[in-house]
C-alpha cells in the first residue's frame, strides 16, 4: 500500500491527512497554535509555531496510522493566503507574520491606488485591500525600516514550512496571486508593480506549478517527523484553490461554498481576459493555466464561534445548533450581519461592523443562532449573484467546511442560494486538496481532474424548496439594506473602538 499526504496550515490549526490510492482517508491529525492579536486590527502569528505544529502532526499521524515510512511516496500543503513573512539571509524570520485577517494596512491600500491607479487591475487583477501581501509588506517598509532592509526573501505561511522542511524556496502561482504582487494573466512578478515602491524582484521567490517537486525531507525533519529523508515535497497550493481541488472544481460550471473561519464563494474560470472590475477576486488556480473567481466574506464560521463563546460559552456547538430547526426562515424578523472583522465582498470595507437588526423580548437563543447562520449566507449570496451577473451559471454548488457538516445550514444555502446543494461522501478540504497535489506530482495520475474523479464521490443533494426561497428573497433584498444604512455608523463608531 502507498499513500501520499496532505498538510493544510490553517488559521488555528494544521491538519494533516494520510490518503492512499483510492482518495481514502486513513488517518488524520490536527495541531493548534495561538493567534497574536497586540493591538486592534491586528494578526500575528510566530513562523516557527507552524513549523513545531506540523512536524508534531505529521508524528502522530504516522503514529495513528501505523504506516510504513516508505510507503508515504510524496506530501503537499495547502496554507492560508497572503501571510507575510519576512526572512533574512540565512533564512531567519525577522517578525511574527502579518496574517490574512489584519486590517492595520488601510493607508497603504490607499497608496498603492494612488502610485498604481487602473494598472493595479490590470496586471494583479485584484483590488488593494488590507488582507493582501503587498500592502503589508509597504507597511514594514515605511513603520519597520531596519527590518525591511535585513529582508531578503519573502514568504507565504505554508512556503515557509515548506522551506523549513527542505531548505528550498518556492512559492506557487495560487498562492502568489494572493500577493497582489503577480502579473496574474502573464504568470510572473510584475516588474512594474515592484519597481513602483522600489522592491528588488529578487524578495520574491521563484515561481512554481503547485505539483512541482520541491525537494525532499531534511534528514532531521524525516527523523522528528517518522517520515524518510526521501520523501518528496510538493509545492502545494493556497488553502481556496486546495478547497477547489478537494471539491473538484476543475471544470467549467463548477462552484464551490467552503465555510471555515472565512467564507467563500469559488468558481471555475477559463478565460484569462474576463473583466470583473475587480469586485470579486481573480487568482490562479492549481490546475495549470486555468484561474477561479472568489467572492470572500471574511466573518463566516468566526462568526458563529464569536458568537457561541460571548453568548453560549458553556454548551457545545450542536448544542447551540440543536434547536434552529424549529426556528421559521428569516427567524421571526431578526437578521444578522457578520461584518465583525470588517467585510470583503461585495464590501471591501475593513471600517464595517456586525449588527443585530429587529431583536424583540420574544427572540431566543435559537433565533439569534439561525439569525447567525442565515446572516453568514447572505452574506455569501452576495458572492453567488456576483458570479451570475457575470455571465456564470450557478445552479450546483458542492459545500464545504463548516457549513457542510449540518443538514440544516445545508437546507439552508439550498434556499438561500436557490441552488442545489451537493456534499461529498468524504469532505476533508483543502487537506484532500494538498493530497490530490501530491498524488497527482507522485504520478499517480495523468491529470488532477483524473484525481479528482477517483478520489471525490457525491453523497447527498439539498434542493431549494419554492416557498421558503421566495422568504428569503424578500429578506435578502432587507440584508442587502442594512450595508449602506449602517455604513456612517461604524465609521463614526471606529473611533470609539
Amino acid at each position: 500500500m502507498s499513500y501520499v499526504i496532505g498538510v493544510d496550515l490553517g488559521t488555528s490549526a494544521v491538519k494533516t491527512v494520510l490518503v492512499n490510492r483510492s482518495g481514502e482517508v486513513v488517518a488524520e491529525h490536527s495541531e493548534s497554535y495561538p493567534l497574536s492579536q497586540p493591538k486592534p486590527g491586528y494578526s500575528e502569528q510566530r513562523p516557527e509555531d507552524w513549523v513545531d505544529a506540523t512536524v508534531i502532526s505529521l508524528k502522530k499521524l504516522m503514529h495513528v496510522s501505523q504506516a510504513a515510512p516508505e510507503s508515504v511516496e510524496g506530501l503537499s500543503f495547502s496554507g492560508q493566503m497572503h501571510g507575510l513573512v519576512l526572512v533574512d539571509g540565512e533564512g531567519a524570520v525577522l517578525r511574527p507574520a502579518i496574517l490574512w485577517n489584519d486590517t492595520r494596512t488601510t493607508q497603504q491600500c490607499r497608496r498603492i491606488e494612488q502610485q498604481l491607479q487602473g494598472r493595479l487591475l490590470d496586471i494583479a487583477r485584484n483590488r488593494a485591500l488590507e488582507g493582501f501581501t503587498l500592502p503589508k509588506l509597504l507597511w514594514v517598509q515605511e513603520q519597520e525600516p531596519d527590518i525591511f532592509a535585513q529582508a531578503v526573501r519573502l514568504l507565504l505561511p505554508k512556503d515557509y514550512v515548506r522551506f523549513r522542511l527542505t531548505g528550498q524556496y518556492a512559492m506557487d502561482y495560487s498562492d502568489a496571486a494572493g500577493t497582489l504582487m503577480l502579473d496574474v494573466a502573464g504568470r510572473s512578478w510584475s516588474k512594474d508593480i515592484l519597481d513602483a515602491f522600489n522592491l528588488p524582484e529578487e524578495l520574491c521567490p521563484p515561481l512554481v506549478e503547485s505539483f512541482q517537486h520541491c525537494g525532499t525531507l531534511l534528514p532531521e525533519i524525516a527523523e522528528q517527523s517518522g517520515l524518510l529523508s526521501s520523501t518528496s515535497v510538493y509545492a502545494g497550493g493556497a488553502d481556496n484553490a486546495c478547497g477547489a481541488l478537494g471539491a473538484g472544481i476543475l471544470e467549467e460550471g463548477k462552484t464551490m461554498c467552503s465555510i471555515g473561519t472565512s467564507g467563500v464563494i469559488l468558481s471555475f474560470e477559463e478565460r484569462r481576459d474576463v473583466d470583473l472590475e475587480g469586485r470579486v477576486h481573480f487568482f490562479n488556480h492549481s490546475e495549470p493555466d486555468a484561474f477561479y473567481v472568489m467572492g470572500v466574506t471574511l466573518a463566516a464560521g468566526y462568526s458563529l464561534d464569536w458568537f457561541k463563546k460571548t453568548f453560549a460559552p458553556g454548551i457545545s456547538f450542536q448544542e447551540l445548533l440543536s434547536g434552529v430547526e424549529a426556528v421559521p426562515a428569516g427567524s421571526s424578523g431578526l437578521l444578522f450581519t457578520p461584518y465583525i472583522a470588517g467585510e470583503r465582498t461585495p464590501h471591501p470595507d475593513a471600517e464595517i461592523r456586525g449588527s443585530f437588526i429587529g431583536m424583540d423580548v420574544s427572540h431566543k437563543l435559537p433565533h439569534f443562532t439561525r439569525a447567525v447562520l442565515e446572516g453568514i449566507t447572505f452574506s455569501l449570496r452576495e458572492s453567488v449573484e456576483l458570479l451570475r451577473a457575470s455571465g456564470k451559471d450557478v445552479n450546483t454548488i458542492i459545500s464545504i467546511g463548516g457549513g457542510a457538516k449540518n443538514e440544516v445550514w445545508l437546507q439552508m444555502q439550498a434556499n438561500i442560494f436557490n441552488a442545489e446543494i451537493v456534499k461529498l461522501a468524504s469532505e476533508q478540504g483543502p487537506a484532500m486538496g494538498a493530497a490530490m497535489l501530491a498524488a497527482y506530482g507522485s504520478g499517480w495520475f495523468k491529470s488532477l481532474q483524473a484525481c479528482a474523479e477517483e478520489f471525490l464521490q457525491e453523497a447527498v443533494r439539498y434542493t431549494p424548496q419554492p416557498e421558503v426561497v421566495e422568504k428569503y428573497e424578500e429578506l435578502f433584498k432587507l440584508y442587502q439594506d442594512v450595508y449602506p444604512q449602517t455604513q456612517s455608523l461604524s465609521a463614526a463608531l471606529a473611533k470609539h473602538r
